[in-house]
């Protein structure tokens, strides 16, 4: 079985807008939760979750640790924490939810009333609440299309397919750095807690989301596209975390979403019956020629033309990389 969250039909539109919610079928989504109504609605949620966190630091550490049985609390500010899961059943009707303690919740959109989940989240991103849980479903096996896929990952082309397939990436922070930079530079001389300090970080917390949400759209298309679509599967382990550590291209490498895109691609790839292979992080897939196998010595990021000395074939690196990915995997 695997576990995915739930949203409904009207995500399609969400979609097209380039944001965070990637409809797979009636009832299953890779991306966010239900969208709370209404100022006054998110209001109850936050008095409430506020003060089940006042009766825990009120309490004695034994009945504080009886609730935080039911409460796994997710903590990044002290007073603005962002998500926290209830492991109580949650009633669910057209247009509302029941979350115990708070009572009934109406919802932006209609919900599926046939769904009994025994555990929820609740999460705010910016100035907006979601309400999310689980389902479970059996993974589907449909025939493919491409048998055997090698796929290389880059900073100028997001990804490059062993069959000659190109997918540029979002670039999304890239495309709104500046306008952040002028929010932030804005706010630089205001009041903390002031209103116009609260208003300011409103208005960079919703450029923040729009960015990850294009990021997660591109994301989302692509890796559903090669689950769907390609039998076998091979990638290669980027150690992403050591490829940060070059502040030259750190921040090119975090608009693209390397580590994303191998977390999603893992688990559609059992949802829709795919194998992923990853090829071991050593291997020279850019320094091997795809055509002789003859492997250079050093090969420089300013060469974008693999040229082999052996056989003198000339070929884009990426492209070349992908078809030695496809070999290591067939």
């Amino acid at each position: 079985m695997i576990e995915i969250e739930v949203v409904s039909k009207r995500r399609r539109k969400i979609q097209l807008e380039g944001a965070e919610f990637v409809l797979i079928d009636r009832t299953s989504v890779l991306g966010n939760p239900f969208h709370l109504d209404k100022e006054e609605n998110r209001e109850v949620v936050i008095k409430a979750y506020r003060r089940w966190l006042w009766r825990v630091v009120r309490f004695q550490r034994t009945e504080a640790d009886d609730i935080a049985k039911r409460f796994k609390v997710k903590l990044v500010s002290k007073w603005q924490p962002p998500s926290f899961t209830v492991d109580g059943s949650l009633a669910v009707d057209h247009c509302r939810v029941k979350v115990p303690v708070i009572g009934w919740i109406k919802t932006y959109e209609r919900l599926p009333v046939e769904q009994k989940p025994k555990s929820f989240t609740i999460s705010r991103t910016a100035d907006r609440w979601f309400i999310s849980w689980k389902i479970e479903v059996e993974p589907t096996c449909e025939p493919k299309a491409v048998s055997v896929v090698g796929v290389d990952l880059g900073i100028k082309a997001l990804a490059t397919f062993s069959t000659g397939e190109v997918l540029e990436g979002a670039k999304s922070y890239r495309k709104y750095e500046k306008k952040l930079s002028q929010l932030q530079w804005l706010n630089r001389h205001k009041v903390k807690g002031s209103n116009n300090w609260k208003k300011s970080q409103i208005q960079i917390a919703r450029l923040h989301r729009k960015i990850a949400n294009i990021r997660k759209d591109t994301l989302h298309k692509l890796t559903s596209y090669l689950a769907k679509n390609h039998d076998k599967i091979g990638i290669e382990d980027l150690n992403v975390s050591g490829m940060l550590a070059n502040h030259k291209l750190a921040k090119a490498i975090a608009d693209m979403g390397f580590y994303e895109f191998r977390r999603q691609l893992e688990y559609k790839c059992e949802l829709y019956g795919s194998q992923l292979v990853v090829v071991d992080r050593w291997f020279a897939s850019s320094k091997t020629c795809s055509n002789c196998g003859t492997k250079k010595e050093t090969l420089s990021l300013s060469e974008r033309v693999f040229k082999c000395d052996c056989c003198g074939l000339e070929i884009d690196r990426d492209l070349n990389a992908s078809i030695n990915l496809e070999k290591a995997v067939s």
